[in-house]
């Protein structure tokens, strides 16, 4: 036997004759002959259990030998039976397995059966079964085949104490070669020392440096690898297994070239690359997109006589397809239909994508007919969709909406005009769509908007049979909420449901969106204890924006009242959903129940967060509440919280308007030690401030500070700035900035012109107030019945009028009934 020549037995040819021979049916054998117990043990374990003859195993089982048991195993039709068989022998009265009845089942288990595998390691160790060194190294072989190293170095260790085997050179190479299937380079290195040690120098031969050259290489360790091989050189030691070996690993760690080399080298020596070598290049190159090279490979597959199988011909056709190179793909397309190797659905899916990007559909219909027919129909109907996938992927959503509908309508042809969708018309006449085709078409409705072509597409798939795609649903429904058509929406969840297919997290939270933008809490609360039914949370950004819409309105109490109701039905709104109702509250000037509605969180155990606070600062500063706002400052300061620039800006802000300049600075100070760089917002707030403390100086040096920063001022900051000079009495000063702004484009708001103007004019600048008053009388007076605008014009009329200087300016004013009109205005206010 084959097992016994792989374990160095000695054995009898003509006694294993004996066991392989049936004899005549004239001729009945002696129950104990070796022929008669195989033939009949055969004979019974082929059957299944239930239906074996117990007595006749019994009698068979007084005559059970070692050898016997062995050419059954190898013998019965399926590893099932033979391990069934192995088990059934090793319970018989005084029946002991050998090694050779132990290799013999683990030759059968070593591909596809670790477990069992594993267990009959454990057996033999058990049950103390003798093994000669070369047993030993075959059941070491089939471990390492089965990826069980480790036990194959359990069993080898327990060798000499439960096997009565002393290790020698070759049971450590089966070892060594066991370890390197699984790549345990430093494994494999320690035991290479022990057979050193116990071996001597002289034992590590080609055997061994082979194993240790795959252990590196399975390992990812290509320079221990290449010492190896340099060293197998050395001795030559080199051959095609080898350097196979070696170019297989090379194109597994992405050296493609250097396999190539290792090839290159192979073929000097007369030796023949293997199939699997050529095929592992092609693939190689093909991974790195190297596709002209992994054709070079596959031309050299082809001088000798290697067949491309359909994997590599898919991994050339799709990287050629990935190139655009279509033509190139075409030709080894038809080199593989020549070659009799038929494409399976993806590779035709593959070409059919190709084409469509290329936006070449006139080849489609004609590539479909010449390739399905020898598919299944569910296959041609995957092309089919490629077809339509591609169509809406090219923007002709239009063309896929008409050919689904023919096949579902019956209608013969499509509209005129759409010749991309007559290329492959013919094509789908005795296509049955399926739920991916609605899935597809439903969907580029959706996203170029045809909602009502995509629920009357619904409304053809259930009538066609189909219950459609989750996917389609959700972005159908999530378009109608979008488009307030909620009604639309419900009746589709319901539709959905009622088709069996089943409501997400998305789907719910559609319907919730499409809810909140209607501002419906009662609706919303049914909504949310339908989902909390159904397992599903809702998204925090539709509840915050419930909230918010609620408090713009001015509905606080429902606000409020959503949010309490979230929270009886176990869903916890995050501290982002309560500072939008805190935010709400504080813009429609309820800033203490916005503080109450802050404590209320803060004593269930939430954390205001920055913004949080943040809120709160903002509205005590807009309601005049400063002090308040500088208590919540403080607070936030206690917690641990870190202040944003936000925070700086609201503070200092408070600060300048509380009088309390010195605060303020310290502010920003702060925020520059902190690396928190100061705002357009901070300069102004501060600047502002300054100049309403008479701190017109320190004010100026600010401005530039802010320059120099590279913090550009805008039209907010030269307001506040050329404001607060003129209230410092800089008006001259006030001036320069006011042209600096005006030659940034940056216009002063028509109020704060005025005020301008007329300190321009109490500073004696007469001709320059007149100047920008006119230009102001000049503009569109969208503010015209303000009485204050209409108080500060009058003002200023009434002392250029008085002006030698300006006076025939004013005159001209009154001609053209730009004064008459302020001046009609300004007997409303009294003046």
């Amino acid at each position: 036997m084959a097992l016994r020549r792989i374990a160095g037995a000695s054995t009898s040819s003509s006694f294993f004759k004996s066991f392989t021979t049936v004899l005549p049916q004239a001729a009945e054998p002696a129950p104990a002959s070796p022929s008669y117990l195989a033939h009949h043990l055969l004979d019974e374990f082929s059957r299944p259990r239930a239906s074996r003859d117990g007595e006749r195993l019994r009698r068979l089982a007084a005559h059970l030998t070692a050898p016997a048991v062995e050419s059954v195993i190898a013998r019965l039709p399926s590893w099932r039976h033979a391990l069934d068989f192995f088990r059934w022998a090793d319970e018989q009265p005084g029946f002991r397995h050998s090694c050779y009845s132990f290799n013999a089942m683990a030759s059968l288990l070593r591909r596809r059966q670790p477990a069992h595998l594993d267990r009959l390691a454990a057996d033999a160790l058990a049950a103390g079964c003798p093994m000669t060194p070369g047993a030993l190294g075959f059941l070491l072989r089939c471990l390492g085949d089965a990826g069980l190293p480790d036990t194959a170095a359990r069993v080898f260790d327990s060798a000499r104490a439960r096997l009565s085997c002393t290790p020698n050179s070759y049971t450590f190479n089966c070892l060594l070669d066991a370890l390197a299937k699984a790549g345990r380079a430093d494994d494999a290195e320690a035991r290479l020392q022990e057979m050193l040690v116990k071996c001597g120098d002289g034992s590590v031969d080609k055997y061994t440096l082979t194993s240790l050259l795959q252990c590196y290489s399975n390992a990812g360790r290509p320079d221990d690898a290449n010492d190896v091989f340099q060293r197998m050189s050395q001795h030559g030691w080199v051959d095609e297994h080898v350097l196979t070996m070696l170019a297989v690993a090379f194109s597994k760690w992405g050296k493609v070239d250097g396999a190539v080399e290792l090839v290159g080298r192979m073929e000097v020596l007369g030796m023949r690359p293997s199939e699997k070598t050529l095929s592992v290049l092609v693939h190689g190159f093909a991974k790195q997109r190297r596709i002209d090279k992994a054709i070079e490979m596959f031309d050299k597959m082809a001088t000798y006589g290697y067949v491309a199988d359909l994997p590599m011909y898919g991994v050339l056709i799709e990287g050629l397809c990935r190139q655009k190179k279509i033509g190139k793909a075409v030709k080894i397309f038809e080199v593989m239909k020549s070659s009799e190797v038929v494409p399976d659905v993806r590779l035709l899916k593959n070409m059919i994508e190709a084409f469509i990007h290329e936006g070449d559909f006139a080849i489609v219909g004609p590539f479909i007919n010449e390739n399905a027919g020898k598919l299944k129909p569910s296959d041609v109907t995957a092309l089919y969709n490629v077809v339509l996938q591609g169509l809406v992927n090219h923007g002709q959503v239009e063309v896929a909406y008409q050919l689904l509908t023919s096949r579902v309508r019956g209608v013969q042809g499509i509209s005129d005009g759409l010749t991309v969708g007559a290329h492959v018309f013919d094509t789908m006449q005795d296509v049955k769509p399926n739920s991916d085709s609605f899935n597809i078409v439903v969907c580029g409705l959706c996203k170029v908007k045809k909602l009502d072509d995509a629920l009357a597409l619904v409304k053809d798939m259930v009538g066609f049979g189909s219950k459609g795609k989750l996917l389609m649903f959700n972005d159908l429904i999530y378009e109608l909420c979008n488009a307030d058509r909620l009604d639309e929406g419900y009746k589709l969840f319901n539709q959905m449901k009622d088709l069996g297919v089943i409501p997400t997290e998305f789907t719910y939270n559609s319907l919730f969106y499409g809810i909140c933008r209607r501002k419906d809490p009662n609706g919303a609360s049914d909504l949310l204890r339908e989902m909390c039914t159904n397992g599903h949370r809702p998204w925090i950004k539709n509840c915050t924006e419930m909230v918010q819409q609620l408090c713009f309105s001015g509905r606080i109490t429902e606000a409020l009242g959503f949010l309490e109701e979230m929270l009886k039905m176990g869903f916890l709104p995050d501290i982002v959903t309560y500072s939008a109702a805190m935010n709400g509250l504080c813009k429609t000037g309820e800033v203490d129940n916005a503080l109450g509605l802050f404590r209320d969180i803060s004593a269930k155990s939430y954390l205001p967060d920055v913004v949080a606070h943040n809120i709160l600062i903002n509205g005590f500063r807009l309601s005049g509440k400063l002090n308040e706002a500088q208590e919540i400052m403080e607070e936030m300061l206690e917690k641990g919280l870190f202040p944003s620039v936000v925070t700086y800006n609201l503070m200092i802000d408070v600060w300048c308007k509380s009088g309390n300049i010195e605060k303020a600075v310290d502010c920003l100070n702060k925020m520059v030690d902190e690396e928190k760089s100061p705002t357009v917002v901070t300069y102004t707030s501060l600047i502002d401030g300054l100049c309403g403390a008479g701190r017109p100086d320190e004010a100026i040096v600010l401005w530039h500070k802010m320059s120099d920063k590279s913090c550009a001022p805008n039209k907010i900051a030269y307001t506040a700035f050329v404001n607060g000079l003129c209230k410092c009495g800089r008006v001259e000063t006030a001036l320069t900035y006011y042209e600096e702004m005006m030659t940034k484009g940056f216009v002063l708001d028509t109020f704060s012109c005025l005020y301008f103007i007329n300190a321009l004019i109490s500073n004696g600048n007469t001709t320059k107030g007149c100047e920008l008053l006119k230009e102001v009388l000049q503009r569109d007076m969208t503010q015209g019945d303000d009485l204050k605008m209409v108080g500060l014009i009058n003002k200023a009329v009434e002392v250029l009028s008085k002006d030698g200087r300006t006076s025939p300016e004013i005159s001209i004013l009154v001609e053209k009934g730009l004064i008459s009109r302020a001046q009609t205005m300004g007997k409303k206010d009294g003046n």
